[in-house]
């Protein structure tokens, strides 16, 4: 069931590079949105299908998505920001408790 939070994040994130696209014709708002998505899509597949590396795959995307846009949310205070800001936060705080049980069998 933790392939759920993966395909939601893959949406939102997909969804809201097309629109910063289509409102600012900002195309890293697109590239960028279209990758985290691709990447969240691809850790669901995986963990869907009990591959390797799911969890590994959206924790590591989950950061890295928190580490690019938290310090902007906390700069520019614009709600979309701090929306991806704390989605990425839920992420990372998700697949690292998920990691964590995975790993040390909690």
């Amino acid at each position: 069931m933790s392939h759920h939070p993966a395909y939601t994040l893959s949406a939102l994130c997909a969804i809201g590079g097309t629109v910063g696209f289509l409102r600012q014709r900002s195309r890293a708002s697109l590239v960028a949105g279209l990758a985290f998505g691709a990447l969240y899509g691809a850790s669901g597949y995986l963990l869907q299908t009990n591959a390797n590396y799911g969890t590994e795959l959206a924790l590591a995307t989950s950061l890295v998505l928190t580490a690019a846009m938290g310090p902007r949310a906390l700069r520019g205070k614009k709600p979309h920001t701090i929306a991806i800001g704390l989605s990425g936060l839920a992420g990372s705080a998700y697949y690292g408790k998920k990691w964590y049980e995975w790993t040390y069998g909690v």
